[in-house]
């Protein structure tokens, strides 16, 4: 059975008898069934009942559902009502907006809004260089999607994609006291996007594109850094790209490979592996092979797309030609972010000695990291149930904490270096090993060092 996990989490409450003994055999058929119990608390207690509330962690719905009904047959319980904490995490959403300045009296209205409020707005039509500075766009930024490709779960829509923007939003406050907008657009036409966000750009001192589908969103980002006079940066791309190098750089350290000279095999040439084969290319790696669902991506390919030509022209240098496994003999590193299941782990025996893998899909990664921990020197996934979490947050509050303290009107090749570059160093040599090649998001050191490093400090 899968690991049970918090995102299954559910609260069963129960009608016993006044035995807490029954509340033994509970916990017990719960572990029995593989869950595991996380809190127990009486609600009520009489000489007639109890009413027990118990948590427990599942591993999925199914799993859930299974738990359910195994303490619904222990002897002397009612299970009276199921909550999913998740959905109940989220009811009403998961943000607000609150003002920052007193409203108490006449004064204070009439200085937050009219007639005060006029001589700001007539200053900064004057002196539009002053709006980031006495307005909210100094530190705010829109969270921009069309729901087309929603973290592992396809094109589920605008509405579907908003309690993921809303996440993203949350991660933009707690992690850089940046105000985050969730904005999702009922449209997946380029045009209508990019004018959509082109109108709505002034309110705001960056764009975050999130969970666009490829290629649509190389053109919409593209689009909007050449109009835009504030930064557009693509987390799907950008910040796992990121994310990708610290680790690479850190993995490398523990097997002692340079970047130059290690050969490395990317699974997926959509965003994100597109913009982590630009970045590697960028920080030195001379030999990258891409390969999707028909094999190698080579040069001169007439079945490629207009993108995976693009893509091939700046990578296999050997014309290396096959299926994944293929590619993969003698090869250092693996980066996967395209489907689960895709990497068998007696394949990874194959690799060049000390070979690191990352299994990226999410939730469900290329290889089963354990597995692949058999054969590789270092492994790291998008799980957090297993060392060595590769996770955007690492990098976008930081990158945008950056970009707004310098005003910037645009994001480089070198700010994504040198933000790579930063979480990498973020772990000290001390603490480097096999299972700790990049740091926790809860990291407090993370999110400074990333603005720091965009700011060119």
């Amino acid at each position: 059975m899968a690991a049970t996990t918090s995102s299954y989490s559910i609260t069963m409450r129960l009608h016993t008898a006044p035995d807490h003994g029954v509340v033994g055999a509970v916990a017990t058929t719960i572990a029995s069934a593989g869950g595991i119990v996380t809190a127990i608390d009486v609600a009520e207690s009489s000489h007639e009942r109890l009413v027990v509330d118990v948590t427990c962690s599942a591993s999925d719905a199914d799993h859930a559902s299974e738990l359910e009904a195994a303490v619904s047959q222990v002897s002397g319980v009612e299970v009276y009502k199921v909550s999913d904490r998740t959905f109940l995490l989220h009811i009403g959403g998961k943000i607000e907006v609150t003002s920052k300045v007193p409203l108490r009296n006449r004064d204070d209205l009439s200085m937050a809004y009219t007639p005060g409020v006029g001589r700001v707005s007539m200053a900064l039509a004057e002196n539009p260089e002053d709006i980031p500075r006495l307005t909210v766009k100094g530190n705010s930024v829109a969270v921009v999607t069309d729901g087309s490709a929603v973290l592992g779960l396809g094109n589920i829509g605008p509405g579907a994609a908003l309690p993921v923007m809303e996440g993203k939003a949350a991660l933009f406050k707690r992690f850089a006291n940046i105000d985050a907008w969730p904005i999702c657009l009922a449209s997946q036409d380029t045009d209508e996007i990019v004018r959509a966000v082109e109108m709505i750009a002034p309110g705001f001192g960056g764009i975050n594109l999130e969970d666009i589908a490829a290629p649509r969103c190389f053109e919409i980002e593209r689009r909007l850094r050449e109009s835009l006079d504030i930064p557009v940066f693509h987390d799907d791309q950008h910040g796992t790209a990121i994310v990708v190098l610290a680790a690479l750089t850190n993995a490398l350290r523990v097997v002692r490979k340079s970047l130059t000279t290690v050969r490395v095999v990317v699974s997926g040439g959509g965003a994100a592996g597109t913009a982590i084969v630009t970045l590697l290319i960028a920080a030195g790696v001379t030999d990258v092979v891409v390969v999707d669902r028909s094999g190698a991506l080579a040069a001169g390919d007439p079945a490629l797309s207009p993108a995976h030509e693009e893509l091939a022209s700046v990578t296999n240098p050997r014309g290396v030609t096959g299926d994944l496994h293929a590619v993969l003999v003698g090869a250092d590193v693996f980066i996967g972010v395209s489907a689960p299941g895709v990497l068998k782990a007696e394949w990874i025996a194959d690799m060049a000695p000390d070979a690191v893998v990352f299994a990226l899909a999410n939730p469900d990664p290329e290889v089963d990291p354990a597995e692949a921990d058999r054969y590789a020197a270092v492994v790291a996934s998008g799980r957090s149930d297993y060392p060595n979490q590769i996770n955007n947050v690492l990098a976008f509050p930081g990158v945008f904490r950056g970009l707004l303290d310098a005003r910037a009107h645009e994001v480089s090749i070198d700010m994504l270096l040198r933000a790579a570059d930063a979480i990498a160093h973020v772990v000290k040599d001390e603490e480097l090993n096999p299972n700790f090649i990049i740091p926790t998001v809860f990291h407090p050191d993370v999110p400074k060092a990333v603005a720091a490093a965009i700011r060119g400090e």
